[in-house]
């Protein structure tokens, strides 16, 4: 079992994964900190915790978003996949609007 260290919001963490998966753990752990810090530059530093909840809110919407997309069929092709990110997009910056409101 491989170990890797990530950094989210500046943050070291260790985290044990498979052998031969450190370098998509990494990867992962890099979208994770960048949504990470799209929250804090449009919220601020709220707390670790919080701000891992929000960007784990944020990305399970997209992804829900994409599953209902290609559920529905809609995600045609190149042009459908460009809506459907356009359409996540948007949600997520409405989500974001809110959560600063809060």
């Amino acid at each position: 079992m491989a170990q890797v260290e990530i950094r989210i919001n500046s943050r070291a963490y260790r985290i044990s994964c498979d052998d031969g998966q450190e370098e998509h753990l990494t990867r992962l752990a890099a979208f994770v900190d960048k949504r990470v810090q799209e929250l804090v530059a449009s919220v601020g530093q709220v707390g670790e915790e919080r701000l891992l909840v929000m960007a784990s809110l944020l990305i399970a919407d997209e992804l829900s978003e994409t599953f209902a997309s290609i559920e529905a069929g809609q995600d045609g092709g190149d042009d459908g996949s460009v809506k459907t990110i356009e359409a996540a997009a948007e949600r997520i910056e409405r989500i974001a609007a809110k959560l600063t409101a809060a």
